[in-house]
């Protein structure tokens, strides 16, 4: 290949790998579930990221991501408004049940597998090792 072609093909930024994997970890949410902005942003691999989530939520409007299913943290929902009361409407459509403003987070939260770098799954396979290495003495 050429350099003109090589400079030429389209480079994904690690924005748009941000936006891909959170629409991923939303789209993992099923029916009836809900995950706070927090609980996504680390299942798509980005703790700390829970507003980020909030902007791809924004501006994924339209695309077909059930946006009703992320919720703030411990189950408010943090839309104001006529928002907020159709994100109500739309999860006790679902199945969602609530207590007062808040979703009953701990019997409808979605536990999502989180993602884990390499040196995580690194130093936990290790852990493992030495565990059955010390229960065999």
């Amino acid at each position: 290949m050429s350099k003109l072609a090589k400079n030429q093909m389209p480079k994904t930024s690690k924005t748009d790998n941000l936006l891909l994997r959170i629409r991923a970890a939303i789209m993992k949410i099923p029916r009836g579930k809900v995950s706070t902005y927090g609980a996504v942003a680390r299942a798509a691999g980005f703790p700390g990221a829970a507003r980020q989530v909030v902007r791809v939520l924004r501006e994924s409007q339209g695309l077909g991501l059930p946006w009703q299913r992320v919720v703030a943290a411990g189950g408010r929902i943090a839309l104001p408004g006529e928002a907020g009361l159709e994100q109500r409407f739309r999860l006790e459509a679902e199945g969602v049940k609530f207590s007062g403003r808040k979703v009953r987070i701990k019997e409808f939260e979605f536990a999502a597998a989180r993602k884990t770098s390499g040196r995580k799954k690194r130093a936990k396979a290790a852990q493992r090792k030495a565990a059955g290495k010390s229960k065999k003495r």
